[in-house]
């Protein structure tokens, strides 16, 4: 058997899981010049076989129980998502308010309120790198307030 068509390669990769437009350009460019690049991505396009709008959609849907808005914003920027696309997913796949799935994310690492100062800032840390703002996280780690905090 030769080389797969990057046609193949294409429908192999979209196949296993959606990929944004530019993922799918990133993975293909060895394989062939831009101009085939692009026309085997215009025509997936075509097809309704590849859409941001979808990827988008569908990552924010698996994503937004574990990530807050910061991070699911940074991470599909990252992966080539338009401005537009990224606030359209955001709202309609987010559901739960900011808030809400910031403290599902806490109570599933955390059992209790922090104790300390040392403690709070733990928890803010987790919380900060899961992409939650400063603000849901302030409001969050006060909702059972304590004497040292």
């Amino acid at each position: 058997m030769g080389e797969p068509t990057l046609r193949e390669r294409a429908l192999r990769h979209l196949a296993r899981r959606d990929h944004s437009r530019a993922e799918l350009a990133r993975k293909l460019a060895p394989y062939g010049s831009a101009e085939e690049v692009e026309a085997v991505l215009e025509r997936m396009s075509d097809l309704a076989l590849q859409s941001d709008t979808r990827f988008a959609e569908a990552w924010v849907r698996s994503k937004s129980g574990r990530f807050g808005s910061i991070r699911l914003r940074h991470e599909l920027a990252r992966r080539g998502v338009e401005k537009s696309l990224i606030d359209e997913a955001i709202e309609h796949e987010c559901a739960q308010s900011e808030l809400d799935r910031a403290r599902t994310v806490w109570q599933s690492r955390f059992d209790s309120p922090p104790e300390d100062h040392r403690e709070w800032a733990k928890q803010a840390r987790f919380l900060q790198t899961r992409g939650f703002a400063t603000d849901i996280i302030r409001k969050l780690l006060k909702e059972s307030p304590d004497e040292s905090a």
